[in-house]
C-alpha cells in the first residue's frame, strides 16, 4: 500500500491537473498566450484559483501578471456575480488580448480592470485593506515585494497567492542558485514564518504557494 511519504506518479499528477476540464475559450486564451510567448497558470493552479476565490466569495481581486486572461477568468468565474478583478501587467497588448477572452466569456466591462504598467508602480495606489485575494504571477525577484504590499491590501482573512513556487523543480534543489530561483525561495521561508499567515504550498502546476491573512500587521 503507499504510504503518504511517497511521491505522486506522473499518471496521477497528470490526471489531477486536468480533473476540472478547460473549456475552449480558456483553450484560446491559452494559444493567444503561445503566439505572444507568455506561459499562463497550469489548469491546476487554475482550478485551485478559482475555488480559493469562490471560498472567499470574492468581491475584490488584485492579479499582479495580466497575460492573456487564462488566470483571470479562472478567478472572475470563481468570484461572485458582482465581484471585480484589478489585473495590472506592463505589457498593454497582453491585456488587450485578456480583454478579449473576457468578452468572449460574457465578462462584462466593469467587472475586469485592466491596469497597464508595473506591479511595483501600481500596487502602492489600491486601497489598504480592501481585497479578498492577491494573485502574484508577475517578475519572480519581485515576489517579496508583492508580499509585503499584497499584506497592505488584503482584508483580515483575505489570501495571497504566487504561482511558479516550485519555479521549474528548482526551488527544492539547493544547488540553483540563480536571482529568481533564491527569490522564489527566500519568499517561501517569509511567509512560513510570518506570524500573520497560515501557509500552504500546493504541488499544481508549476507550484501555488498559498498564505492566509490571520490579522493586521503591526505597522
Amino acid at each position: 500500500m503507499p504510504t503518504p511519504t511517497q511521491p505522486i506518479k506522473p499518471a496521477s499528477w497528470t490526471y489531477a491537473e486536468s480533473f476540472v476540464a478547460e473549456d475552449e475559450i480558456l483553450a484560446a486564451a491559452r494559444s493567444r498566450a503561445e503566439e505572444v510567448g507568455v506561459t499562463p497558470v497550469g489548469s491546476g493552479a487554475g482550478a485551485a484559483l478559482r475555488f480559493l476565490a469562490s471560498v472567499l466569495d470574492a468581491r475584490a481581486v488584485v492579479e499582479i501578471g495580466t497575460g492573456t486572461g487564462v488566470s483571470g477568468l479562472w478567478l472572475l468565474r470563481g468570484m461572485r456575480s458582482d465581484g471585480v478583478l484589478t489585473t495590472v501587467d506592463i505589457e498593454a497588448e497582453h491585456q488587450r488580448l485578456a480583454k478579449e477572452t473576457f468578452a468572449e466569456a460574457g465578462i462584462t466591462g466593469n467587472r475586469a480592470r485592466t491596469i497597464a504598467g508595473a506591479g511595483l508602480d501600481v500596487l502602492p495606489r489600491l486601497t489598504d485593506g480592501h481585497y479578498d485575494l492577491v494573485f502574484c504571477d508577475g517578475d519572480k525577484r519581485e515576489y517579496a515585494a508583492y508580499l509585503k504590499e499584497a499584506l497592505r491590501l488584503l482584508r483580515p482573512g483575505g489570501i495571497v497567492a504566487f504561482d511558479n513556487a516550485l519555479w521549474h523543480d528548482r526551488v527544492a534543489d539547493p544547488s540553483q542558485r540563480d536571482e529568481e530561483t533564491v527569490a522564489i525561495r527566500e519568499l517561501g521561508r517569509a511567509i512560513l514564518e510570518h506570524e500573520s499567515l497560515v501557509p500552504i504550498l500546493l504541488p499544481v502546476g508549476d507550484g501555488l504557494l498559498v498564505a492566509k491573512k490571520e490579522w493586521a500587521p503591526e505597522a
